[in-house]
């Protein structure tokens, strides 16, 4: 992997700046809250969503073949360590390094969960860690309940805007705002690539079956992982432990660890907390795709294990 080393943008390989946290900077005052929409308004937006949602209903009249299940539980899992690898702890935490050609891949790969672009991802993933539960925060269920953190916020008004300032170090690369311009692109390929493979059951069943799964596994993050679970640190906002939510969503059910230490590539602090994304990131290093993998130091898994 030697053409895997590290040199200056806009090289091929990607050196980010080692900062504590990425989501505390400095950056300009936070706008207001987004505004809810008409109902009218939002069963527009919603529209494509919805539609896929209606059609993984589907599966109740064309069945699940073996392989087509087999393929919608891939999909649903190899897209949620995605999302949590590419657009959570690389874009938006910066946990570790890697190169510009597989800091690309991760792009795409995180984009065709259908949670649109990088960096709109990233942003606004910045502004819920710097006002995190907080009146500025765009999905608190502490400020705004349930059902808005879960989904609403997503068809907010104003919540199609990327806030570039926030994401810099990531706007900087062409290709990054290029995807992120045309965030649909790998959500339709992959469906094509599907269909063409699987007919019709599999677009019902291993492409919209495992993208609503993907899509409510995700969101249970910014809405039960505030609500429901343990607390070991003494954060300001209302994040929470709890292993289900982990085992859904690869790891990221330790969220009460990541507050606490957010540039960590590891969430579960201690071994029995289980963070599929972590092995990953793990086996990624050890064939030397990425480096530089960020972990809590030894007196937070120190306390981790004393409050476990």
């Amino acid at each position: 992997m030697a053409s895997m080393t590290v040199a200056n943008p806009p090289s091929t390989a990607v050196v980010p700046e080692v900062v504590e946290d990425l989501a505390s900077r400095e950056t300009p005052k936070a706008k207001t809250p987004y505004e809810r929409m008409s109902t009218g308004q939002f069963l527009v937006a919603a529209a494509p969503m919805g539609l896929v949602h209606i059609l993984a209903l589907g599966v109740i009249f064309t069945g699940a073949s073996s392989t087509v299940a087999w393929a919608c539980f891939a999909l649903w899992l190899g897209r949620m360590v995605g999302i949590t690898l590419g657009f959570h702890r690389y874009f938006s935490h910066r946990s570790f390094k890697t190169s510009r050609v597989f800091q690309f891949v991760l792009a795409v790969i995180s984009q065709s969960a259908g949670q649109r672009g990088v960096l709109w991802w990233a942003s606004h993933h910045r502004r819920h860690h710097k006002h995190s539960d907080e009146d500025n925060d765009p999905h608190s269920p502490r400020q705004h309940g349930f059902w808005w953190s879960h989904i609403g916020w997503f068809y907010g008004k104003g919540a199609m805007e990327t806030d570039l300032d926030r994401v810099k170090d990531l706007a900087r690369y062409p290709e990054l705002v290029w995807i992120d311009k045309y965030w649909y692109l790998p959500v339709v390929a992959l469906g094509a690539v599907v269909t063409a493979l699987w007919g019709l059951e599999g677009f019902i069943v291993a492409f919209c079956l495992s993208t609503v799964m993907l899509w409510h596994t995700t969101f249970i993050v910014n809405s039960l992982a505030h609500v429901w679970g343990s607390r070991p640190y003494e954060t300001s906002d209302d994040s929470r432990n709890n292993v289900v939510i982990a085992l859904l969503t690869a790891g990221e059910g330790w969220h009460n660890n990541h507050h606490h230490y957010q540039s960590s590539a590891r969430q579960g602090f201690v071994w029995w907390q289980i963070d599929l994304t972590f092995y990953v990131i793990k086996l990624l290093q050890l064939f030397r795709i990425v480096w530089d993998v960020r972990e809590p130091p030894a007196h937070v898994k120190a306390a981790a294990r004393k409050r476990g």
